[in-house]
Formats: structure tokens, C-alpha cells, sequence
């Protein structure tokens, strides 16, 4: 999908090349799958990808945040992830050529860089690594969504806790004192363990006053992750 709103940008490849996905393949091997790279900012708030969009490209996060989204049978949002710096998405329309299952909406401004699927495919078929890199990613997610899932009967201090190491997992960044996470709204973190967000916001409080986590503006930091994981019940 197009958007009007979005700026093409001069591709950095090599930005995008310093990706997780990237890291250990051959730089003769790399070069020539970034060609045709594009890079795009786009304004928060905005839809980079509908479901039931055919697909043409992958894109790789060059900076920012997007959350990956569908609806239940009863019409209400479901945020299935949150992806930021370094991670890729649209790989599943590239690899099987069918319609977009999800959608993709920036959460706050954002690069993307995006890759023509045929490109991508190429890569995976010429070097090994990168289809063992994809298979990771992919059974990466899949164990969190299984995770999320056998908790949906928990109580909301759990769900909560597990949706923030779930978030550190996928985008924690190490610091002096502990580990950061991007400080969401609170109706993102809601959708995310489906939760109200009233609920949400009293349990963030709550675990703010036992010291399991510290709030500011932009970052919830978590001092210790196995502390945290220990009021999962």
C-alpha cells in the first residue's frame, strides 16, 4: 500500500544492512539484495500495510515503532506485536504470494526501508543463513504468541508483567540500570494483553511502587527481568 503522506528518503542500505536479520551474511551476498532498496519516513499513526493487501515488498525498520494488528471475530483491535529498530515485516506475503494477514501501523515516526519480494527471495534461495535467519524470527514469534496465549487466564499483574518482558524480549535495550522498553500508551499495551486499560494502567502503578519497573515520558525500565518474571503465576 501506498501512502501519500509518506517521504521517500536517499536508501541507506548499509543502514539497513547493520539489521539482526543481516548480521554474519556475506557482503557479496548482501549488496546486490539491496539494489533496489526504497526508504520511506512515514508520520505516526499511519498504515503502511492492510490485510488483504497483495504484497510485493519486505520491509525492514530502519528507526522507529509500528505494531502489527487484526480484529476477533467481534470486530475489536487486536495487537498481535510491536516491532522497532531492526526488525522486518511483510515476509509472509513474499514467501507464500498471497494477501496481506495483518495490518502495519506506525506508532510513531518512522523509516522503513522496503525490499521488492522478489529480491528477498532470491536471498534466502542463494544463502543459507539468511532462510535460517528467517526460520528463527519465525519460530521466535510464534513461541511468544503461544506464550501470550496459555496466559490469557491469568490474572492481570501477570499478563501485564509478561507483556512487558515480552516487549524487552523483542525490543529491550540493555542500560546501567536494567533493561528499556519503549514507554507505549496505554491502549497498545491493553490490546496487547487484552486487557482494559484501566486495569493496565493500575497495574503498571502498581508494579512501579514494588520497584519492578521505573517510568518516565518515553521508557518503562525494567531493573531486574527475572524479578519481574517471577510474578508470573
Amino acid at each position: 500500500m501506498e501512502d501519500r503522506y509518506s517521504l521517500q528518503t536517499p536508501a541507506n542500505p548499509w543502514m539497513i544492512a547493520s539489521a539482526p536479520f543481516f548480521q554474519g551474511l556475506p557482503e557479496l551476498v548482501v549488496e546486490p539484495a539491496l539494489t533496489h532498496l526504497v526508504t520511506r519516513t512515514h508520520p505516526a499513526n499511519q498504515v503502511i500495510l492492510l490485510e488483504n493487501d497483495w504484497g510485493g515488498s519486505v520491509y525492514f525498520i530502519v528507526d522507529g515503532w509500528v505494531k502489527i494488528r487484526t480484529y476477533n471475530l467481534e470486530g475489536k483491535e487486536v495487537t498481535l506485536n510491536i516491532l522497532g529498530k531492526g526488525e522486518l515485516f511483510g515476509e509472509m506475503a513474499a514467501l507464500d504470494e498471497v494477501p496481506r494477514s495483518t495490518d502495519v501501523i506506525t506508532l510513531t515516526p518512522t523509516v522503513i526501508g522496503s525490499m521488492p519480494s522478489q529480491d528477498f527471495v532470491k536471498l534466502l534461495q542463494t544463502e543459507p543463513l539468511a532462510g535460517m535467519r528467517l526460520a528463527q524470527l519465525m519460530a521466535r514469534r510464534l513461541r511468544q504468541v503461544n506464550r501470550r496465549l496459555r496466559l490469557r487466564e491469568s490474572d492481570s499483574q501477570s499478563r501485564v508483567a509478561d507483556t512487558l518482558l515480552f516487549l524487552a524480549e523483542g525490543q529491550g535495550k540493555k542500560a546501567q540500570t536494567g533493561t528499556e522498553i519503549p514507554n507505549l500508551p496505554h491502549r497498545e499495551l491493553s490490546s496487547l494483553s487484552g486487557l482494559a486499560r484501566e486495569t493496565v494502567t493500575r497495574v503498571l502503578t502498581r508494579l512501579e511502587k514494588k520497584g519492578l519497573i521505573k517510568r518516565d515520558q518515553d521508557i518503562i525500565c525494567i531493573p531486574d527481568l527475572l524479578a519481574l518474571e517471577r510474578t508470573i503465576v
